[in-house]
């Protein structure tokens, strides 16, 4: 099924009372939404410098309101988002910017899960909408090694669903530049989603200049599938962007428009609908994967866990503290 989405969507839901965010609702709204859907969008973002036509939480807002975009269609819950991220190397010292070191960053993200886990949200989708899709994983993976409780956590790094959507137009895409960061391509998806934090006449343009290994290192979000992604590698594609691009931008969001990211926002909602979906189907309320196929725990003490602490069971810390 595809669906026909509105953009701009409605304005954003962050501070209001609309069903939307898990932060923004009652307990009793939340008890009768984990009799329904048990589904929680976590959008995952930053603070970083995205020029002078465009916000620093340009990459949580996008996120956000996607989340917030499949949570109207479907009925889930959306968690407020994480707006200080982990950043590559080369984003130090760049004003506007805030740098969380990944040990950090890790280390919360698996708090949170484990927070939201004991909350009865244990279905978890981290929507990401920024450069650290190298660390994120690790806090999935580290939350199920220390808790080895039944879930569903789900990584999506929006670009890379898309990535066909994200390219220029020498790669089959529908921009005049390839994907970097504040570029034609990024600001053409705030504009589509949040036009009223965009100026576009204050956007300015920086032309990258190539390193030598640029035919290895993939430009931005892993669309292009260089054999190198971006983010694993230091010095071949580049230096410090507060020496080598100041303005804040790579590439020309002077270019950019919200019809260009119409067809890859359609087909990136339609996939998150999907995916909740598909999960709801194959695991309805209350339902997780079988226990005795994620955990040698004794089915004794997943069953505690499972109630919970307000409904004679224990609540999940009682394996882990600090998580």
């Amino acid at each position: 099924m595809t669906i026909e989405w509105k953009f701009p969507p409605s304005p954003g839901h962050m501070d209001r009372a609309s069903g939307i965010y898990l932060q923004n609702m009652t307990g009793k709204e939340v008890e009768e939404r984990l009799k329904v859907n048990d589904i929680l969008l976590v959008p995952i973002g930053s603070t970083e410098n995205h020029g002078r036509g465009q916000c620093s939480g340009e990459d949580t807002f996008l996120v956000s309101r996607m989340a917030e975009a499949v949570a109207q269609e479907r009925g889930c819950t959306v968690a407020q988002p994480i707006w200080y991220g982990s950043h590559p190397w080369h984003h130090l010292g760049m004003p506007g910017t805030v740098v969380i070191p990944e040990d950090t960053f890790v280390a919360y993200l698996r708090a949170i899960i484990a927070g939201f886990w004991n909350t009865g949200f244990r279905k978890q989708i981290f929507l990401n909408g920024h450069g650290q899709e190298y660390v994120i994983p690790n806090a999935l993976h580290q939350f199920a090694k220390t808790y080895q409780v039944p879930c569903i956590l789900s990584f999506v790094n929006w670009p890379t669903v898309i990535k066909d959507h994200m390219k220029d137009k020498a790669h089959g895409g529908p921009f005049e530049t390839m994907f970097r960061h504040a570029d034609e391509a990024e600001a053409s998806y705030s504009l589509a989603l949040f036009p009223e934090m965009n100026k576009m006449e204050d956007m300015e343009d920086h032309i990258p200049t190539e390193g030598f290994a640029s035919e290895y290192v993939d430009k931005g979000g892993d669309v292009y599938q260089s054999p190198i992604p971006g983010h694993c590698q230091v010095g071949l594609g580049g230096g410090l962007e507060a020496i080598t691009c100041p303005e804040g931008v790579i590439g020309q969001p002077t270019l950019a428009s919200a019809d260009k990211a119409k067809d890859g926002l359609t087909e990136l909602l339609n996939f998150l609908v999907r995916l909740h979906d598909d999960i709801l189907t194959n695991y309805p309320p209350g339902k997780l994967p079988p226990a005795d196929k994620m955990t040698q725990r004794s089915q004794e003490d997943i069953d505690q866990l499972l109630k919970g602490p307000l409904k004679g069971g224990k609540h999940l810390y009682t394996f882990q503290y600090p998580p």
